[in-house]
C-alpha cells in the first residue's frame, strides 16, 4: 500500500508521467540532455524528474560512455522491477503462476491448451477492434490493418515498432517492454502464450502468412521481434 502511494504520488506530475511514457517507449537508455531537449526542460528540471523516477525504482540508471569521448553519461532507461498499480492490491502475477502451474500439469494437452487460449484472444481483440472501425471494415488497406495492430498492441502495453517492406512482402513487429517479462522468466510457457497471441492478432487479418520469431529477450535480445511473411 505504502509504495503504491509513492508511486501514484510520483507520476501525478504530467510532465514527469508523460516522461515515465517516453522511457518505456524507447528501445535504448535516455540521457538528462535528450529528455531535456524533449520536453524543453532545464537540464536541471530533467535530472530532477529522471532522479525522482528512480528513486520509485521506476527507471534505473547507469554510466555509459557514448563514443564521443570524455567521461561516461548517466543514461536512464526501464527498470526490470515491475511496479503494479492497483486498489485495492490484487496479485495478478501469483494468480497466474497458478493457472500456468495448473495448465502444465496438463502435459502437452495443456501446452496445445496454452497455444490456441493465446490466439484466441488475439484474434478476439483484433475483431472487437474492427467493429469499433465500422469505416474501414469493408474495404480494408494494409495501412488500417497496421494501425489497428498498434492500437491493440498499446492497449496491452507492448509499444511496439512495426514496419512493413516496401513491395508490402512481410511486416516486421518489434516489442521491447514485454508485460509478461517477470512471469516468463520463471515459465517459459508465457513465451509460447505471448508468440500465439501476437499471431493470432496477425492472422485475424492477414488469414495467408507465416510468422516467425527472430528476437527473444529472454534469451540473449534486448527486444522480442517478429517477422511475419504476407501472402495472397
Amino acid at each position: 500500500m505504502e509504495n503504491f502511494l509513492k508511486i501514484t504520488n510520483g507520476l501525478a506530475d504530467p510532465t514527469r508521467y508523460e516522461i515515465y511514457q517516453t522511457i518505456i517507449k524507447r528501445n535504448e537508455p535516455v540521457t538528462v540532455q535528450e529528455i531535456a531537449n524533449q520536453f524543453s526542460l532545464h537540464t536541471n528540471v530533467a535530472r530532477h524528474h529522471l532522479s525522482k523516477l528512480e528513486e520509485l525504482k521506476l527507471v534505473k540508471s547507469d554510466l555509459i560512455k557514448t563514443g564521443k569521448g570524455g567521461r561516461p553519461s548517466k543514461c536512464y532507461q526501464l527498470s526490470d522491477k515491475v511496479s503494479q498499480l492497483s486498489f485495492p492490491f490484487r496479485d495478478y502475477e501469483l494468480l497466474a503462476k497458478i493457472a500456468l502451474q495448473s495448465i502444465q500439469s496438463l502435459g502437452e494437452d495443456g501446452k496445445k491448451l496454452l497455444f490456441d487460449t493465446g490466439a484466441s484472444y488475439g484474434s478476439q481483440l483484433i475483431k472487437k477492434l474492427l467493429l469499433s472501425n465500422p469505416q474501414i471494415f469493408e474495404q480494408i488497406t494494409i495501412e488500417n490493418k497496421l494501425a489497428i495492430i498498434q492500437e491493440a498492441s498499446v492497449m496491452l502495453g507492448f509499444y511496439p515498432t512495426i514496419v512493413c517492406s516496401e513491395e508490402e512482402q512481410f511486416i516486421d513487429f518489434s516489442i521491447c517492454n514485454c508485460p509478461f517479462k517477470e512471469i516468463a522468466k520463471q515459465n517459459h510457457s508465457v513465451c509460447t502464450m505471448h508468440f500465439s497471441f501476437i499471431e493470432g492478432m496477425f492472422t485475424t487479418l492477414f488469414p495467408k502468412n507465416e510468422f516467425q520469431q527472430t528476437e527473444n529477450m529472454l534469451i540473449k535480445d534486448n527486444q522480442c521481434s517478429y517477422r511475419i511473411m504476407i501472402y495472397d
